[in-house]
């Protein structure tokens, strides 16, 4: 099993996943949309990622998602798209009309569980903290993963003097994102073909268990029908 195969791997098995809370999170209306959002989806066995406000479209609210494992397919973007809507309608957190609009969280992807400064160690991150840091706010660099709540990197951006490794506590960053590099683009498609082919591989595990269920309930089934002594003179 390759490294990505064994992450993603990982990801699927974890009974926590889902569960896991976003350390960098919303504010304002956006913040009651993300509310909404994330108890909507999760019940669908969906994550939320990040509720962006803008004003294309007269007005739009993006919302990205994924599964627990990182994937997102057009016909999960769908899914949430028509479940979420009419919960939205009701609530009426914006207020206004607006287009909603659901997507994955894309190559370059915000960073916002402790898990996915770890997920995606040995790639490139621009970071902006919300307090002064080693006398900065902005941080870009390699991810080193993450202890506790903290994630480690290893500045390409570090002046004279300045430390080269660093620590960043993941509560205390008001964003954080991958920075789009054609090692990164490689990497996405390798985790994307090895969840697709364990994806494949969980649903014909399902089919051939509903067979085999379907199969043992039915009545003109050998396995169902009596047995029967042979009949003596």
């Amino acid at each position: 099993m390759t490294e990505p195969e064994a992450i993603v791997s990982q990801a699927d098995s974890s009974a926590d996943a889902l569960n896991e809370p976003r350390r960098l999170t919303e504010t304002g209306v956006a913040a009651r949309v993300a509310e909404i959002t994330e108890r909507t989806i999760l019940p669908l066995g969906f994550r939320l990622v990040r509720v962006r406000l803008n004003g294309n479209n007269g007005g739009t609210v993006q919302i990205m998602a994924e599964r627990p494992d990182g994937t997102m397919t057009v016909e999960d973007c769908e899914l949430i798209s028509k479940t979420l809507s009419p919960v939205l309608d009701v609530d009426d957190p914006i207020g206004k009309a607006y287009h909603l609009e659901v997507s994955s969280p894309g190559i370059d992807r915000p960073l916002v569980r402790v898990s996915d400064f770890q997920r995606w160690a040995g790639h490139e991150a621009k970071i902006e903290m919300t307090l002064i840091v080693a006398g900065r706010r902005r941080f870009r660099g390699i991810l080193l993963g993450a202890e506790g709540n903290k994630a480690r990197i290893r500045r390409i951006d570090a002046g004279p003097g300045e430390a080269t490794d660093v620590e960043l506590k993941v509560d205390e960053m008001s964003e954080a994102h991958l920075i789009l590099t054609d090692a990164l683009v490689t990497e996405s498609l390798r985790r994307a073909k090895a969840a697709s082919k364990a994806l494949a591989a969980q649903l014909e595990a399902q089919e051939a268990a509903e067979l085999e269920s379907d199969d043992s309930s039915d009545p003109e089934s050998p396995s169902k029908q009596p047995h029967r002594q042979p009949k003596t003179r």
